[in-house]
């Protein structure tokens, strides 16, 4: 294969700014990067070979009709285009003022606006430019073509009030740009560089002064590596708020020396799927908020300490955002008890609570598991509701208790290593509340049809004229059925209906009965149990 090389610009016919290769560039609507500049012959003139952000946005890997021109990370994200085709971008303030002309209408009454930011308007009926500029303080200039910071200091002399800057989807393309940018806004709060594919310094320890006061940094979506994050970090020794999702993180490693004051981590939508790799960031001392969604994980475990013991990982985290994954095991719930300091946990969309016969119910089993937890996926976890929770737990698993060798007489209470371990809150559960009795325990219905037809009462809520209607029906029957009597019953075809049901075990509660495909069981629709039913 033959091999071509770059031309110099400046041979070039064509005007291409001499640092053209490495340099971003937007065209019609996609950013890439510049790996080629030079001619691909049999054709004529100039032409950039670019590796787009988007893979589907080129045609090949930089090898073109058998000569390598450029390499690219993937197979589909490179292209050659005309010059005359591709935008290199605007400074900071020509951007800045470009938003302003395109939306002055924006400025009015007592406050000015950037974009969708509110600002506090220094109080002339007629503001110049140069006095809008100073007194911004929350400025968005995402997607805007942002490449470069200007002219020396002329962000300094300008716009020194800046707290929170938007340079997301920008055309920057190192970190000493966005070091020149942040250096002349010495009130820097908040930088969000989404979307950015930035070059690692040269030497991070001498950008550091220019983000001194930098507290909350969002890099997402921006093809990092973690080793190439931590090559960063020594700039950011500030930093309290950190956002990494959808990047390309699979492996962790410990972050010696910085990253100390992270408050907030968000690592979401990467494939990390090893729950090891999640012990490497264990020792962050100030961590208090973590979200590992849509990583992959299915396992994570805290080995330092046996089940029923706190460990001294990850000393502050109050917050973990487990959402989307593939937990599948109860014991890995019994592991996050082990955390001394969570008190929110987010867990949704886990095979381990599809197990359960419906949400209810998993709910309860994540909250008697979780003894200090105190919000559970978004919903406060009322003192009422762990009572109950917890007394469920205590009559759903006290057979299994008795079989292993508990005893209602402390005594002679002995269960076995194996059960203490699948279930290590169950001897606190039964000192708090005593041991269930034998008329408690809940164990597994006879099969037979007589326990299966339910006496269902259909009330609708919001359709004060209709009276109530009682029908006999199988608790077998799914979801999706009884929705189809009640077309019939109720003569609203064409309409989505939406079902939810009350019981007289948990009053002031209404249960959603959401998966036309699972059957009333499921949900746990009793005899007598009031359905509940709307439509749009």
């Amino acid at each position: 294969m033959r091999i071509v090389n770059s031309e110099s610009p400046s041979s070039m016919a064509e005007s291409v700014p001499p640092d053209a290769v490495g340099r971003r560039v937007a065209c019609d609507g996609e950013r890439g990067t510049v790996r080629y500049v030079g001619a691909v012959p049999p054709t004529a003139g100039l032409w950039l070979g670019v590796e787009w952000d988007n893979p589907e946005r080129g045609k090949h890997d930089g090898c073109h009709e058998g000569t390598r021109y450029f390499t690219c990370r993937h197979p589909t994200s490179g292209s050659f285009v005309r010059t005359k085709k591709v935008s290199f971008g605007v400074d900071v303030l020509t951007a800045m003022r470009q938003r302003y002309e395109s939306e002055p209408e924006q400025v009015t009454g007592e406050e000015l606006t950037i974009s969708s930011k509110t600002v506090e308007r220094v109080g002339f009926e007629a503001i110049s430019e140069k006095q809008r500029l100073e007194n911004c303080r929350e400025v968005s200039l995402a997607g805007c073509g942002v490449c470069s910071p200007g002219l020396d200091d002329e962000i300094l002399q300008t716009s020194p009030n800046i707290v929170i800057l938007n340079l997301a989807q920008s055309l920057l393309c190192s970190w000493e740009d966005v070091a020149c940018i942040a250096r002349q806004l010495t009130k820097l709060r908040e930088l969000q560089l989404g979307q950015n594919r930035l070059r690692p310094p040269a030497d991070p320890a001498s950008l550091k002064p220019a983000f001194a006061n930098l507290k909350v940094l969002d890099l997402s979506g921006s093809a990092l590596s973690w080793p190439e994050l931590l090559e960063c970090a020594p700039m950011w020794h500030a930093l309290e708020e950190l956002y990494a999702f959808d990047n390309s993180i699979t492996e962790l490693q410990r972050p010696i020396g910085v990253l100390q004051s992270l408050t907030v981590l968000d690592l979401s939508n990467n494939p990390l799927a090893d729950g090891s790799e999640i012990l490497k960031i264990a020792e962050l001392p100030r961590l208090e908020k973590l979200n590992l969604s849509n990583t992959g994980l299915s396992t994570l475990q805290f080995p330092d300490v046996d089940p029923g013991l706190k460990t001294a990982m990850f000393p502050a985290l109050k917050t973990l955002v487990l959402k989307g994954n593939n937990i599948s095991e109860w014991w890995v719930v019994n592991e996050l008890d082990k955390l001394a300091s969570l008190r929110q946990l987010s867990i949704g969309r886990n095979p381990v609570l599809s197990g359960e016969r419906n949400r209810e119910t998993a709910r309860q089993i994540l909250i008697a598991r979780l003894g200090q937890l105190h919000v559970l996926d978004s919903m406060e976890i009322v003192p009422e509701e762990r009572k109950g929770a917890e007394l469920d737990y205590c009559k759903m698993f006290g057979e299994k208790w008795l079989e292993s060798g508990g005893h209602r007489d402390p005594a002679m209470d002995r269960p076995s290593a194996e059960f203490t371990t699948l279930h290590p809150r169950y001897q606190t559960l039964i000192q708090k509340y005593g041991a269930p009795e034998e008329g408690e325990l809940k164990k597994q219905k006879p099969f037979a049809l007589k326990n299966q037809l339910l006496t269902v009462t259909f009330m609708c809520p919001d359709q004060a004229d209709r009276k109530p209607i009682q029908k006999k029906i199988p608790d077998t029957m799914t979801v999706q059925k009884v929705k189809g009597l009640l077309f019939r019953l109720l003569k609203v075809q064409g309409s989505e209906l939406k079902l939810t049901y009350t019981s007289s075990k948990m009053e002031g509660k209404e249960i959603e009965i959401d998966n036309d495909l699972k059957p009333l069981q499921f949900y746990s629709v009793e005899d007598g149990d009031l359905v509940l039913v709307r439509w749009s």
